[in-house]
């Protein structure tokens, strides 16, 4: 999924949802951690992809706490 397609559909999600997916990706991330360490992985970009896509959500439930402190 492109990083625009991305952040658009992060800003649809409910609050629940990214919670959700903040938790998914940090547990692709640990598998992918412990598939590392164990073989080699074929694409080690997938590592950063993982990092980015974890930094956007967090930076989306940070831009709506924002919001709400703001109202």
């Amino acid at each position: 999924m492109k990083r625009r397609e991305f952040v658009a559909n992060l800003r649809t999600l409910a609050d629940e949802e990214l919670r959700d997916n903040l938790t998914d990706l940090r547990e692709d991330m640990g598998k992918l951690r412990f598939r590392a360490a164990t073989e080699d992985i074929d694409n080690p970009a997938v590592f950063r992809q993982i990092r980015r896509n974890i930094a956007r959500v967090k930076t989306e439930q940070r831009r709506r706490a924002a919001e709400k402190e703001r109202a």
